[in-house]
C-alpha cells in the first residue's frame, strides 16, 4: 500500500549544507517512525522518480538552496518543462512535467521546501546557521505532514 504523502529529499550529505534534505527525513524517521508519510531520499531527482508519484495525495520535496530567503521557502509547484528535463538530473518540475507526459495526467500537488544553506563545499560540516533553519524548517514540515 502506497503512502498518502510522500516527502522527497534531495541532497548530498558530504557536501557541507547540502545536507539539509536529507538531515531534515533523519529528524522526521526519528520523530515519528511509524507516520502514514513514506520518506524518500536521493542525491538527484531523475526521471525514474516519477514512479514514486503514483498513488499519491500530496508530495513535499526538500532541498537546500543557497538563493533563498531565511530560513526557508515553501512554495506549491507545479509541472513545467525546463533545461533541467534533459539533464542527468531533475527539477521538482521537471520532474512533474514528465509525470504528465508519461501517465497523461498531472501529479498529485506538489510542494517544494527550499532550506536555506551557506557552505556546499565537499567535505565540510553543516554549518551554524544552516543547523537553525533545519530547525524552523522542521517544525514547518510538521505541520504540513498533519
Amino acid at each position: 500500500m502506497t503512502a498518502s504523502l510522500l516527502v522527497f529529499a534531495i541532497g548530498n550529505e558530504s557536501r557541507g549544507d547540502d545536507a539539509l534534505g536529507p538531515l531534515l527525513l533523519r529528524q522526521l524517521q526519528n520523530e515519528d517512525p511509524n507516520a502514514q508519510v513514506e520518506l524518500i531520499e536521493d542525491f538527484q531527482l531523475q526521471v525514474e522518480h516519477i514512479t514514486d508519484l503514483t498513488g499519491r495525495e500530496r508530495v513535499l520535496f526538500v532541498d537546500a538552496d543557497m538563493s533563498c530567503a531565511e530560513p526557508f521557502y515553501l512554495s506549491a509547484i507545479s509541472a513545467e518543462k525546463d533545461t533541467s528535463y534533459t539533464s542527468h538530473a531533475m527539477s521538482p518540475s521537471a520532474l512533474l512535467h514528465a509525470y504528465r507526459q508519461v501517465y497523461g495526467h498531472d501529479a498529485p500537488p506538489a510542494f517544494l521546501l527550499r532550506i536555506r544553506g551557506y557552505d556546499f563545499e565537499l567535505g565540510n560540516p553543516l554549518s551554524g546557521r544552516a543547523a537553525a533553519n533545519l530547525e524552523a524548517a522542521n517544525a514547518r514540515v510538521r505541520e504540513w505532514l498533519a
